[in-house]
């Protein structure tokens, strides 16, 4: 490319990288995979234990991984993370997981249920709506507007960090205070006692229900895997909490600044997640009927609630249809807001790559804005790809099981670093090191195993596999390539 360098400028505060946190992980999940949830586990205890311990294992990710970013506060992120705990091998398979479905995946997918909540208010956005059939892919208007807005926000970023955080500071601020008010009015105002009593007078019977209604009592191990399998979508939900960590070069005192807004950020979205799902259960019945006899929100309860949408019909029912319009804008602001970080963050660690000689040169150049514009359009592309070839939910099953197994990687990390760089500074040293970390491990490890054996998600986690797998030979066949592309002063 003919433009100029520019060079990456150091914008990002404390407040800003908060922002950035929460901003990425409220996205569209929390208003949604409740109902999956409800589904899988059948009682309010264990819905509300699945969200404890989704919010447990995040702030341990969250406090051990401190560490690592610390240390090591460049651009890049996890990808430098493990270049320097391992090797670059398992650093590339991070950015080619990374790249092919982890940041993108989560970029389609956050796009995707922004399209679908804009449903609510405009019709015509519908997946029903199909614009032209290319071979077994049906294009609809859904995702046409999925793709405008990853192009829109694409652009935005592209022309400066500046530009990307202030977009997070307003959505981000808007949604944290927008989803606070709906917690104190369905606190005070929206209790149904009739939900109440149903929800909470067997509070522990666990079953799982199909799409049908019919309930399976689950026995100790089989609540096991139930609770596995919940979990895709409410850590899914909780994500994104390290993409602050790629902007290494552009944040203030970055080995303070990324800690603190993980931290930070993480316990309010913990909070606010416990919270919002109370109110669920305090307004909706937790069963409910999938038939069309079920004629309003309360009939089809949070297990059934309409296209997933149990959010909406909590609003719907404290509010009526007012209530699933104003809700339906939140969740809009939500998506959009989210997916500015997520996009404005993973184009960093494809920066990372090419200048280690890892992944195409071009994308080691910075535009004129400072930002590595060039890794910007060349994700969009690829996310805009990805919203052609799934719904939301197989979109979430193609990236959880990718994304913890290389968390685990990662604060493993912690470990192997301690052993062959004893000396070396650590500004922050992980929380309750050696248990947290150790608790992380095991748990998402175990979360990992009944991901890759379940019926349910084998197929994904196995294709997962697949795809880290064939990183390797690109790593050898095409890594050679790549460092010879790249100009003398970038090797």
């Amino acid at each position: 490319m003919s433009e100029k360098q520019g060079h990456f400028q150091r914008a990002i505060t404390l407040f800003d990288a908060v922002m950035i946190v929460t901003g990425g992980m409220i996205g569209s999940g929390i208003f949604i995979v409740s109902t999956s949830i409800a589904r899988q586990v059948g009682s309010a205890g264990w819905l509300l234990v699945v969200w404890v311990i989704t919010g447990l294992i995040t702030l341990a990710g969250a406090v051990s991984y401190g560490e690592l970013s610390a240390m090591f506060p460049k651009v890049g992120g996890q990808y430098v993370y493990l270049r320097e705990a391992y090797n670059k091998l398992v650093a590339f398979l991070y950015g080619w997981s990374l790249f092919t479905v982890i940041q993108t995946g989560v970029i389609a997918a956050v796009a995707v249920a922004f399209a679908r909540f804009t449903g609510v208010l405009v019709p015509w956005f519908s997946e029903e709506h199909v614009l032209f059939n290319v071979g077994p892919l049906a294009f609809t208007t859904v995702q046409l507007l999925a793709i405008l807005m990853i192009v829109g926000l694409t652009w935005i970023n592209a022309n400066g960090v500046r530009s990307g955080k202030l977009i997070s500071n307003v959505f981000g601020s808007t949604k944290l205070v927008a989803l606070a008010l709906l917690i104190l009015f369905g606190l005070i105002l929206g209790v149904n006692h009739e939900a109440v009593q149903i929800n909470f007078t067997d509070m522990w019977q666990a079953a799982s229900f199909d799409d049908l209604g019919n309930a399976t009592p689950l026995d100790t191990w089989g609540l096991v895997g139930a609770i596995g399998l919940a979990m895709t979508g409410s850590l899914f939900s909780s994500d994104c909490w390290n993409n602050i960590g790629f902007s290494g070069d552009e944040i203030v005192r970055p080995e303070r600044t990324i800690v603190l807004s993980m931290a930070i950020g993480t316990a309010i979205v913990t909070a606010l997640y416990l919270l919002i799902n109370v109110v669920y259960l305090l307004v909706l019945p937790i069963p409910g009927s999938p038939t069309a006899a079920a004629t309003d929100v309360v009939g089809r309860g949070i297990m059934y609630a309409a296209n997933d949408r149990v959010a909406t019909a909590v609003a719907e029912s404290m509010l009526g249809r007012t209530g699933a319009y104003v809700m339906a804008v939140l969740i809009m602001i939500s998506t959009f807001g989210a997916n500015n970080g997520i996009i404005l963050s993973g184009a960093r660690a494809y920066y990372a790559m090419a200048k280690d000689g890892l992944f195409f040169p071009p994308l080691a150049r910075l535009n004129r804005a400072g930002v590595p514009g060039v890794a910007l359009w060349t994700q969009c592309a690829w996310a805009c790809l990805l919203c052609l070839t799934g719904s939301y939910g197989e979109l979430l099953n193609y990236v959880m099981f990718s994304v913890i197994l290389f968390y685990v990687i990662t604060i493993i990390g912690i470990f192997v670093l301690r052993r062959t760089r004893p000396t070396a500074p650590r500004p922050y040293r992980a929380f309750g090191y050696p248990l947290v970390p150790l608790f992380y491990i095991v748990v998402a490890s175990a979360f990992c195993l009944i991901l890759l054996f379940s019926d349910a998600t084998a197929a994904f986690s196995q294709r997962g596999l697949l795809l880290l797998a064939l990183g390797v030979p690109v790593y050898f066949l095409l890594g050679r390539q790549f460092n010879k592309q790249l100009p003398n002063e970038e090797q």
